[in-house]
Formats: C-alpha cells, structure tokens, sequence
C-alpha cells in the first residue's frame, strides 16, 4: 500500500486501547472521493491526535463507483481509528451522514464532508464551544472560495428563504459541518423520517446552540456532488420537512382569485346596466374566457402537485423501509 493512503503511520497501544470509548467521533460521507478520501483522513487524524484524546474517524461510502471503497478499507487497514460503512447503493448524501450518527460513539460527534471544503483545521474550534457549555456548535460560511455567482447567490437565497418559511430557526449560510453534543445525537437518531434536511433536524430539536465563522476552501478535486437537480429536490426537501406554506399558498391564491373574479363580474354587470350595448372584446369575448379558464387550470394543477408532494412524503413514511442498507461495516465489530 502507498504511504499517502495511511494517514498515521503507527499507532501505539495508548491509541488502541483509547478505542474502547472515543471522545470525539468525526463523521464524513464518501462519494466518489478517491482523489481526497485520503488527505481528508490524513489531516483530520493529524488534527484529532493533537488535541490528545481518543477518537474515531466514521466514513459512510454511499456507493461509491469509483476506488473509494478500496481506499477507505485500506485506510481502515492502516489504522483502526478509522472506520468504514459500505451502503449497498447510493441512498443519498443526508442518509449517509445519518447513519454515521448512528454508529458513532463518541461525546461529542462532528459532521463534516469529505471533501475538503470544510477544512478538518477548523474542528477544535467547535470543539473549543462545545467544552464552553454549548451543545450543538454550527460553523458559519463567513466565505466562499471558487463558487459561482449563480451558487452563491442560490445558497443565500435559499437560506434566507428557508429562515422566513418554516417554523424552526436554521441558521443561515450554515451547512451540515457542525458538532453535537452526545444528547444531541440521541435525540436525533430517535427521529427516522426518511426526507431528512439534517441542518433544520439539529436545529428543530433545540439545545444550547452557538456557530463559528469559517472560510468554505474551494474544490481541490472531483466534481460537485449537488448539481442544480439535486440542489432543488434538497430545497425541497428542507422546505416540506419544516413549512406548510406551500399547502398555506393554495388557500391564499384561491381567496386572492375568488377576489378578483367577483371583481370582474361587478365591473361585467355594471358595463351591462350602463352600456348595454358594449360588445368589448375585453369583457365579453372568447379570448377572455379562454384566458381565464386556462389560468385557473394551471394554477389548480400547480397546487395539485404540491399536495402530491406532500401525499409522496406521507406514503414514503407509512412504508415504513429502513433508511439505508449498510452491505459491510469496518471497525465496529469490537463494539459490541
């Protein structure tokens, strides 16, 4: 095996008995990262071991397609800190940091992706917060390198959006990167719904909560793993786990137009009373009708499918499946 896949070279027997309990358990979701699957564990092990405590390091391949696997089992060879999930198909960035929550055992659990964007350096700051009493630690993007306008300008609109429509307070431009206290967790992984929004999760269960501002690094590798399609079904998502607003927006539009055909009729009837022999196009035509009924559809088949949303939602929970298949797990035999 190649030295730049070990991210220690040695582990001592201080660091193998420490495995029995970890202090900190980092949480990271692997798709399709094998050009910086390896750095990530080699900086956060770097990181973890300075601060002098037991730790484990949880990866969650969610079905990756390329050498992923093959890396983080040789990562997992190398040291046993590091542990791996193998999900038998890809289930999707939110249920592979959800199963990583489940598996950790730490006191403190950080989620982080891997890769290298959130940079692992920033971790001991979170951690800082947390030994001051707080129990979910957010970190803030205070900057965004190598984004696009048109991302940036999406994410804040979406932050802002989301802070306004639902009934949680989400802290805004604040992604999953953050660090839960064991309470936290517990509560957490209590909850199994299956479109989950994980950031509006940990902000919906409450908690002493607190952020920190860091800088987004840029992409080093690979491509990005939330193209437009994904990032509008994510939206989506946070918005019908935690608002009614779109339901809401029926009932409104329906008054809004019942308002304004009644409108209509009054100023019909009036021209008739006083102009009986107005033929306006406007008023009496077929474009006019034509217009209308075509209006009322689309925006009845608009609503329809926001309903559909909401029914898909409610049909996906009563099946009751398991969030994720795990085909393979490293590391957590020891455990039991």
């Amino acid at each position: 095996m190649s030295a730049a896949v070990c991210p220690a070279d040695v582990v001592s027997e201080s660091s193998m008995s420490a495995l029995d309990r970890p202090r900190y358990s980092v949480v990271a979701p692997v798709y399709n990262e094998e050009a910086l699957v390896a750095e990530f564990c080699r900086r956060t092990v770097a990181m973890l071991e300075a601060l002098g405590e037991p730790f484990e390091v949880v990866l969650v391949n969610d079905g990756s397609r390329d050498r992923s696997p093959i890396i983080m089992r040789e990562l997992h060879d190398a040291d046993p800190r590091i542990k791996v999930l193998h999900f038998s198909k890809n289930f999707g960035h939110q249920l592979a940091i959800t199963a990583g929550i489940d598996h950790a055992r730490g006191d403190a659990v950080v989620v982080i992706d891997s890769d290298l964007q959130d940079p692992p350096e920033v971790i001991p700051e979170l951690i800082a917060k947390w030994q001051e009493g707080y129990q979910v630690v957010y970190a803030t993007r205070a900057e965004r390198v190598g984004e696009t306008w048109f991302k940036r300008t999406t994410a804040s609109l979406f932050y802002r959006t989301i802070a306004q429509i639902t009934n949680v307070d989400i802290p805004v431009d604040t992604g999953d990167f953050r660090l839960m206290d064991r309470k936290v967790v517990n509560a957490l992984t209590s909850m199994r719904e299956h479109h989950r929004f994980m950031r509006g999760l940990s902000a919906w269960v409450g908690f002493k909560q607190a952020g920190v501002p860091y800088k987004r690094d840029a992409r080093k590798a690979g491509e990005t793993k939330y193209p437009l399609r994904k990032m509008l079904r994510f939206a989506l998502d946070g918005i019908t786990s935690f608002s009614y607003l779109p339901l809401q927006l029926a009932t409104y539009t329906g008054f809004v137009i019942a308002a304004i055909a009644f409108l209509f009729l009054t100023a019909v009837v009036v021209l008739r009373l006083v102009m009986p022999n107005t033929q306006d196009p406007a008023f009496f035509g077929q474009a006019s009708t034509l217009v209308s009924v075509l209006f009322l559809g689309g925006v009845q088949l608009i609503f329809l499918g926001i309903i559909g949303e909401y029914l898909g939602r409610i049909y996906d929970e009563v099946k009751r499946r398991p969030l994720y298949i795990v085909s393979e797990a490293m590391g957590f035999d020891e455990q039991q």
